[in-house]
């Protein structure tokens, strides 16, 4: 019996060392290319704020970009990773699970679905109220914890 024991302590004891060669890196940038990162690899783990422009010239991306710059910290402090996909050719898979039409900025959540999505630039405020209404962001910020980081 005393080796049974031991075995499975030993399972146990080795499966938290395997969980954490095994899990998804969290240290992912601020802001990715969309080419750079699948939706899959953020799931439970980020916030995708994607930005789709048809030309990283449309003065509606630099705007947008400009706000997202200008208070990046607030956005790191929710857990979100901004997407950019300025290149309808390349047909990343943001693209093609979002099917955006020309500018759009949506906002995903953690579990993969879409909570907002919006045809003009939009204030960094605005998005993080957005953000800050979501149930799980409700739940991280009564625990004290910033989520999956």
């Amino acid at each position: 019996m005393k080796p049974l024991f031991a075995l499975v302590l030993l399972a146990f004891a080795a499966a938290p060392a395997d969980a954490q060669e095994t899990a998804p890196e969290a240290d992912v940038p601020l802001i990715v290319p969309a080419d750079e990162i699948a939706p899959d690899a953020l799931l439970w783990i980020k916030r995708p704020l994607v930005v789709f422009a048809d030309t990283p010239a449309d003065p509606r991306y630099v705007e947008q970009m400009g706000y997202i710059t200008d208070r990046i910290d607030a956005l790191a402090v929710r857990d979100v990773v901004v997407i950019t996909d300025t290149d309808p050719a390349a047909r990343s898979e943001w693209r093609q699970e979002l099917r955006p039409r020309g500018f759009g900025l949506v906002l995903v959540g953690k579990d993969g679905e879409i909570y907002l999505r919006k045809p003009l630039p939009w204030q960094v405020r605005e998005i993080v109220r957005s953000i800050d209404k979501l149930p799980a962001r409700q739940r991280e910020m009564r625990d004290g914890t910033t989520g999956g980081s």
